[in-house]
């Protein structure tokens, strides 16, 4: 299957916003993301209708749930409808016809034992369906997050290898939250044996600042002006050989020209 790049878009009308990027994937949230609320396609015809138009577009579509997901949390409030609503939505994006869902790690309190985060993902995959793939993404920031470090991904891979549950690799975050790109792609395929999407995005944070903030490529700290810096992020997606999604800012003439600068040098 050939690698597919693109970024993440509106909800409305993916279809139109891959046009205007030049894309051949796309990224969508389904619902809110800060929102407990049970997740909907706004497509026009809901589900079954975006399915059959990304086909007949040849687009592939990826989910990201919901960014208040955490089923890591040793807190009840949080953990159980954490669960359900990652749930949900793996069902719905199946339903869509999505390739994947990606999910954040997740983090315990700093008064926590990180281990019973740990073992809550363990639980956590146990009880998902997998009605299509799931990946859970590195992170930034956090001291006590389940996928920021190299050994905290090793952990969580223990507690969710077995699941056959998929990895999605950051650059941006990677970067801020202290793995050298240069490595990453091996270092973490030792780790959990997989990379199944990457989330290509420069850096406003320096590197290991703990900083989850996006930039397009030539306007961050991992690059200046398209320089190194691109090209390693190029260099992460050759290597991982998987489909990439731009989550950078300032619109579709700014991700197009993201998208541009990946293919020809991923291509």
């Amino acid at each position: 299957m050939a690698m597919r790049i693109g970024s993440h878009v509106d909800k409305e009308d993916p279809i139109a916003e891959a046009v205007a990027r030049g894309a051949d994937a796309v990224q969508i949230f389904l619902g809110e993301p800060q929102s407990w609320k049970a997740p909907t396609v706004a497509y026009p015809g809901g589900a079954a209708a975006l399915k059959a138009a990304a086909e007949q577009a040849d687009l592939a579509v990826y989910v990201h749930a919901a960014y208040i997901i955490n089923v890591a949390s040793p807190n009840n409030r949080i953990r159980i409808p954490s669960r359900k609503l990652l749930q949900q939505t793996v069902k719905l994006a199946a339903e869509a016809g999505a390739r994947g869902v990606v999910v954040h790690g997740g983090h315990v309190a700093a008064s926590d034992d990180p281990d019973a985060g740990f073992e809550n993902w363990r639980k956590a995959v146990d009880q998902l369906e997998q009605h299509c793939p799931v990946f859970i993404e590195n992170t930034a920031g956090g001291d006590h997050a389940m996928a920021r470090r190299l050994e905290a991904i090793a952990k969580l891979w223990d507690a969710v290898g077995h699941s056959g549950i998929g990895l999605c690799l950051d650059t941006c975050h990677a970067f801020a939250g202290g793995i050298p790109l240069e490595s990453a792609v091996a270092d973490i395929k030792a780790v959990t044996g997989r990379i199944d999407l990457v989330h290509a995005n420069d850096s406003q944070g320096g590197f290991d600042s703990g900083v989850d903030r996006h930039a397009n490529f030539g306007e961050g700290v991992i690059d200046s002006a398209r320089g190194e810096g691109a090209a390693l992020i190029a260099q992460v997606i050759a290597e991982a050989g998987c489909d990439a999604i731009c989550e950078t800012p300032n619109g579709p003439e700014a991700q197009a020209a993201d998208i541009k600068f990946l293919r020809e040098r991923v291509a």
